[in-house]
């Protein structure tokens, strides 16, 4: 195990130190094509700021409205039946939304329910197996310009369903669905 962690520990930086090598032995200006591409992402990073900031106050109308507590909800009867907690269903929500919202609704469930409860696991394994569509979305395809994205999202929609349905399935299947 000692090789393991020393050999994660200096990853990274011979990785950065090889980069520079070979930079250095090409001729590549190493430090002016760095500063160059911290400008880039600067301005990509302000670019995107507008898409981020429209993102937030759409979750959070979302919640502080009561729209997710009611959808919840309404829901509960049919998700216990297919073995899927409600307690799980604003992380379902949220994660092609927000990563880091759905991280902070996981850790909650892991503080409330505990780590190895069914609720636990299955968070877990939400976060896992969705992806943040919403956000890259917003992010990545408005930095670069795309426009029409309605192929996209649906797309990354039905893969988020598909990871749910998945997570449901074989949490159920390993550690048995014990809900309620």
């Amino acid at each position: 195990m000692n090789i393991l962690t020393a050999l994660s520990v200096w990853m990274i930086p011979c990785l950065i130190g090889t980069v520079i090598f070979v930079a250095t032995v090409r001729k590549v200006p190493t430090y002016e094509t760095f500063v160059s591409g911290a400008k880039e992402g600067f301005g990509m990073a302000i670019s995107i700021i507008p898409y981020l900031v429209g993102m937030l106050v759409a979750i959070y109308v979302f919640r502080a409205s009561g729209a997710m507590d009611a959808l919840v909800s309404g829901l509960a009867p049919i998700l216990a039946w297919i073995g899927m907690p409600a307690e799980v269903v604003p992380l379902a929500l949220m994660r092609p939304i927000s990563g880091t919202g759905a991280l902070g609704l996981m850790s909650d469930l892991i503080a409330t329910h505990g780590p190895d409860s069914y609720i636990g696991r299955l968070a877990s394994t939400l976060q896992g197996s969705t992806d943040t569509t919403f956000y890259i979305l917003t992010v990545y395809f408005g930095a670069v310009g795309i426009k029409k994205m309605g192929d996209a999202l649906k797309v990354g929609l039905l893969a988020d369903l598909v990871g749910v349905i998945a997570a449901v399935v074989i949490v159920g299947i390993i550690f048995g669905a014990t809900v309620g």
